[in-house]
């Protein structure tokens, strides 16, 4: 089942963003780096394009992430015109600083008193923009929480007397294109939890953990121990084994389902299974590139409808 989230406040959210970017002499947008790409909201793209302000990736909770998958997305986004991208953890004590400097570097004829630096901080819900607003100024002024759209309005505020930064609440796009992306999205707490089911997203996980990070699992959740073989099961049995391993069972006495799956949520989320990556530049070309036929078939049926004088929902009656 796809997952969607768009709550109404985010309509709001966009187009205050979009009259405040007008503004604004850079973007620096704030992705999750265990999934770069899927963490990516278009409509940011759109709006930063369209006022042509350069744009500063941060690949934030690099520290949770896979290093040789951040460093490849590194290289991809680098590779991107008038972008840079870097990867930190905005909870580590002075990663943030460089941030400033990069900027400057983007946008060469700012940062003066005359024209200071004026940065928009974007991205979607709970990928550490807050965090990164509180890291800049050296103190807490941004709420900080462990669920999605905490932020609900804009803040402004004076890095130095030739830079100010403004961070917006996190907003997401109307529809999520590939299901996999929704999927990835929720299990890194992007989306809010009565959007989703967290067993299926659970085993939407396990299964893709199962096929990259085997050994991660093995040693967390002690499989050989188990006699279990992480390269021949799949996301129900690893779901199953966890139960068992920690004795998760409700009162009718069947393995409980439900608090074995929030448990193996929080281990990703956390960085208790090991340093993860849900995603690659290559893997990503590879799921585009796989569901291109159903999008091209999709396409060739709103042509052929449109020829033959029908829309999607009624016949088109020439007047």
């Amino acid at each position: 089942m796809a997952i969607q989230w768009y709550p109404g406040h985010m309509t709001q959210a966009r187009k205050k963003a979009e009259e405040t970017l007008e503004f604004m002499d850079i973007v620096i947008e704030v992705l999750d780096a265990r999934i770069p790409e899927a963490s990516h909201n278009p409509i940011i793209n759109e709006m930063r394009l369209f006022r042509q302000r350069p744009n500063l990736k941060i690949l934030n909770k690099s520290d949770l992430a896979d290093p040789k998958a951040t460093e490849a997305w590194l290289n991809y986004f680098n590779r991107q015109p008038n972008t840079k991208a870097v990867a930190l953890s905005c909870k580590k004590p002075g990663e943030a600083n460089k941030i400033p400097k990069l900027c400057l570097a983007l946008s060469p004829h700012r940062g003066t008193h005359l024209k200071p630096l004026r940065m928009l901080i974007m991205g979607i819900p709970n990928v550490g923009k807050s965090t990164l607003m509180n890291a800049l100024l050296n103190r807490r002024v941004a709420k900080v929480g462990d669920e999605p759209a905490v932020t609900k309005s804009q803040q402004r505020f004076d890095l130095s007397e030739t830079m100010s930064i403004t961070d917006t609440p996190g907003m997401m796009w109307p529809k999520i294109q590939y299901e996999s992306d929704g999927y990835m999205l929720a299990a890194s707490h992007a989306i809010g939890r009565n959007a989703v089911i967290d067993e299926d997203v659970a085993l939407f996980l396990a299964d893709n953990l199962l096929k990259s990070y085997p050994a991660l699992l093995n040693a967390r959740y002690k499989l050989d121990a188990m006699n279990i073989d992480a390269t021949k099961i799949d996301g129900v049995d690893l779901l199953e084994a966890i139960a068992k391993r920690r004795s998760y069972k409700r009162h009718d006495g069947l393995w409980d389902t439900e608090k074995t799956a929030v448990a193996f949520l929080t281990d990703y989320r956390s960085g208790a299974i090991g340093r993860i990556s849900l995603e690659t530049p290559e893997s990503r070309k590879l799921m585009v590139h796989e569901s291109l036929p159903t999008e091209e078939s999709a396409e060739a049926e709103r042509n052929e409808a449109m020829e033959a004088g029908l829309t999607k929902d009624k016949l088109i009656t020439p007047k």
